[in-house]
């Protein structure tokens, strides 16, 4: 597999969602996904962190199209599949195939009026790809075998299962149509911390096992970078910082990355003493009414004159690197 060739490609994706304003006529939007860039390629795991409510899930669900984009470009495997300004709107059927989801919460994902069997085979049952009833029964033992179930579980509901068990289905049915790309969307903040690691362990074997290319979305910042090959972190609807794993997490530039990076726990006592904690003053502002320029400047203890009048570019500092910030000569 050419591990350089960029599998999935997204060119300043917006997602806005309208919401009612003052007066009779008057809309504002919510601005969940402002202006987002970023590349996937084959084989590899691009980690998308930040606090609840930047916009990591919507960008995963717009991705996929199972929300339709405001505006940008998407791009799968060398073919557009969303256009706003040439108006391409590619059928998603064919492409349902190729790109997948696991959702965040496995009570929810999963219909309980349908055996475990059916839920797998649902979309084995839509793109036809069983010859008969043995086959379609064989693909769903194979895919809960691969995820750490046997064929007894296939006849049981998903009420009957823990929480870890019914991640495990809702990775099976994203498994069961072969597909090359997964949005893996907050797949283990739902579960016990015990049961985190195996899932994770789990898709990473599934990963190296079916040549599978991920974006991986969560808050945890240290699951992220166990799991990913790159990550990307969002504030806001904005990505404002993206590099590969080990440079964000010991050369990270931007201050809202520096704060998250400091909030990870250390279990070593005297390193974790030593190092100090950045704290951020202040909340999230509301996205309905975002703070003018740096969206992130209100929490930021560098913020000056100039973050008020315009939002930084996203710039490439150092190959790969790349950081959303007006100031990073006077605080990188």
């Amino acid at each position: 597999m050419d591990e350089n060739k960029k599998l999935v490609e997204v060119e300043h994706l917006k997602q806005y969602f309208p919401v009612a304003g003052k007066g009779l006529f008057r809309k504002n939007h919510v601005k969940a996904v402002d202006d987002v860039s970023f590349y996937i390629n084959k084989g590899e795991t691009l980690g998308l962190v930040g606090e609840s409510g930047c916009g990591k899930t919507t960008t995963g669900r717009t991705l996929i199209r199972l929300i339709e984009p405001t505006s940008g470009k998407i791009t799968y495997d060398g073919n557009v599949i969303y256009d706003s300004e040439t108006g391409v709107k590619a059928n998603m059927l064919p492409y349902r195939r190729k790109m997948q989801i696991v959702f965040q919460d496995p009570y929810a994902s999963l219909d309980p009026r349908m055996t475990v069997g059916d839920i797998v085979g649902e979309a084995i049952d839509i793109h036809k790809l069983a010859a008969n009833k043995n086959e379609r029964r064989e693909i769903i033992i194979s895919m809960l075998e691969k995820v750490g179930l046997n064929s007894e579980h296939a006849n049981r509901y998903p009420h009957e299962f823990s929480g870890g068990q019914r991640q495990r289905v809702g990775i099976a049915r994203a498994l069961a149509v072969n597909p090359e790309f997964i949005v893996c969307d907050e797949p283990i903040s739902a579960l016990d911390v015990s049961i985190q690691a195996q899932v994770i362990n789990m898709m990473e074997d599934l990963q190296t096992e079916f040549g599978l290319t991920y974006l991986f979305i969560a808050h945890d910042l240290s699951v992220v970078k166990h799991i990913s090959n790159r990550i990307g972190v969002m504030y806001l609807g904005h990505i404002v910082e993206l590099a590969d794993s080990y440079e964000l997490t010991f050369h990270s530039l931007h201050p809202y990355t520096k704060s998250l990076i400091s909030a990870i726990p250390i279990a070593d006592p005297k390193a974790s003493r030593a190092t100090k904690r950045i704290v951020l003053e202040g909340d999230i502002p509301s996205p309905v009414n975002p703070p003018s320029g740096c969206c992130f400047r209100t929490r930021c203890p560098y913020a000056t004159e100039e973050c008020a009048h315009s939002f930084p570019e996203l710039k490439e500092v150092s190959e790969g690197h790349w950081c959303a910030c007006h100031r990073l000569n006077e605080i990188g």
